[in-house]
């Protein structure tokens, strides 16, 4: 056998190409809902937190920044971990997506508060000062004039760090989620050939190489410009 033959053999074998791609579409799928899931939730609750930090409250300022540094120190395997392994012994039994779609919401949720609030604190008091001299409420103030400007700021690592999260979804193979790392696997353990895998590389390059194009895009699009 030649060694183009024995790296199609390992790598692309049609028979298995035929029988396991229609599972890895299906998987793709699922993996999008959850990527779409996360975003929205993790964005919206990072979003709520660093506004209500905002208000100055001390003790609500405690619990979030308690929320974000435990969400950020530990590794969202050992997360996902312990809350589908320990939300059962108080009575709480959630499908494994619905864990892997919580777990990896709270983080990004906690690493999108910390930047957003980051974005907030760049604004200078100047306009703050001219927002409340019009007569805006705080709250106006923050919603109207201060927030859409941090948000600007905030767009670059934002997108990066939501694209690292939701990669993350690939951890779901741990808990039994039928995502692409999780079918392509079982597959492979079952035929003892590669190319089961190899479609789930495709499949990652497929949903992932225009999001990370498109936060790229994002980048430059929000970026400052230089004078």
């Amino acid at each position: 056998m030649s060694a183009l033959s024995l790296f199609i053999d390992t790598f692309f074998r049609p028979d298995l190409i035929e029988r396991y791609w229609l599972s890895i579409v299906h998987a793709m799928v699922v993996t999008v809902e959850l990527a779409v899931c996360i975003i929205v939730t993790g964005i919206a609750l990072g979003i709520g937190l660093a506004l209500l930090r905002a208000c100055g409250v001390r003790i609500v300022n405690f619990f979030i920044v308690v929320f974000s540094d435990v969400n950020r120190a530990l590794p969202p395997l050992v997360l996902i971990l312990l809350a589908y392994f320990g939300l059962p012994s108080f009575g709480i039994n959630l499908p494994s997506f619905a864990v892997l779609w919580i777990v990896l919401s709270l983080v990004l949720a906690a690493f999108s508060e910390e930047i957003f609030w980051a974005g907030i604190l760049s604004i200078r008091k100047g306009q703050w000062d001219a927002a409340r001299s019009t007569g805006l409420s705080f709250a106006q103030a923050l919603l109207l004039v201060v927030f859409p400007q941090a948000l600007r700021l905030t767009v670059p690592p934002l997108t990066n760090r939501t694209i690292v999260i939701i990669k993350n979804t690939a951890l779901g193979s741990i808990i039994g989620v039928p995502e692409i790392l999780n079918v392509a696997s079982t597959a492979e353990s079952f035929v003892g050939n590669i190319t089961p895998l190899t479609l789930g590389a495709i499949a990652y390059l497929i949903l992932f190489a225009p999001v990370t194009v498109f936060g790229r895009w994002l980048e430059t699009r929000f970026a400052w410009k230089r004078a």
